[in-house]
């Protein structure tokens, strides 16, 4: 990331982002809460990429450097929180689930402006009891791992690069090794070292955060299956719904 903004309060607002709208990397002093009421979001931070489409909401502790990307058009909603209250008493980035009740007090809690330059300041008893009921559903809200973590060794950037290219390459381990000179046994470790994952499930969140991206697009299932990677629609299907709750469909603008 280049130049980095700082500003001091995290702001609680919605606003809306074309598709393909970008907000530059900046920090807060603040925590925040990100959520996409409609779209996918993707937040970039110095550890990797976090994904988040209408059932997840992204956690930024403060001081976090981080940038937004809207795929799809996105309604945007950030609730700040002071630095002192951390509900979810996480010193990193995490994926949360969203669940009804989360999603509409979120939505309540953002929506009373909708200015991009214009922040919440309500401090009325009812805002209060709004916010209190919000902080008790993060506290119990699921973490989810819908993360694409950033690798450092060489090797290993190189093999990721390959496959962000082209998400639908099904080549197996040692093969890619071959192509960027290091033995499977190597990259494995690099894997669970660098990525806290093995290969396997970094393959599968790269294709399912490209099929969030493919979808908000409006691309069919059965193509977006087919670009990602997946033998079939069906076994497209059943690992997006075993992931996420709920089938591609969902997701896509026309649904």
């Amino acid at each position: 990331m280049k130049e980095i903004r700082h500003e001091p309060m995290a702001p609680t607002r919605t606003q809306w982002l074309a598709p393909g709208a970008a907000i530059d990397p900046h920090r807060h002093d603040d925590h925040q809460i990100v959520y996409a009421g409609r779209g996918v979001l993707a937040v970039t931070t110095s550890t990797g990429l976090w994904i988040a489409p209408a059932t997840r909401a992204i956690w930024v502790p403060a001081g976090t450097v981080h940038a937004h990307q809207a795929h799809g058009e996105l309604a945007l909603h950030l609730v700040g929180l002071p630095a002192s209250e951390n509900p979810l008493n996480l010193a990193e980035p995490a994926v949360l689930t969203v669940g009804p009740l989360l999603r509409e007090l979120i939505l309540a809690h953002t929506d009373a402006h909708t200015d991009a330059h214009t922040d919440v300041h309500d401090d009325s008893p009812e805002r209060a009891r709004l916010r209190a009921v919000l902080l008790d559903q993060l506290r119990v809200s699921p973490q989810q791992p819908v993360h694409l973590p950033t690798p450092s060794s060489p090797q290993l950037k190189a093999v990721c690069e390959i496959l962000r290219t082209n998400p639908a390459d099904n080549r197996t381990l040692p093969a890619l090794g071959r192509e960027v000179g290091a033995s499977d046994r190597t990259l494995s470790r690099l894997f669970k070292a660098d990525l806290g994952m093995t290969f396997p499930q970094w393959r599968t969140q790269l294709r399912l955060y490209r099929a969030l991206v493919l979808l908000a697009e409006d691309t069919p299932v059965t193509t977006v299956a087919h670009r990602c990677g997946w033998s079939s629609a069906s076994a497209f299907i059943d690992v997006f719904r075993r992931s996420f709750g709920h089938t591609p469909g969902a997701h896509q603008p026309r649904s």
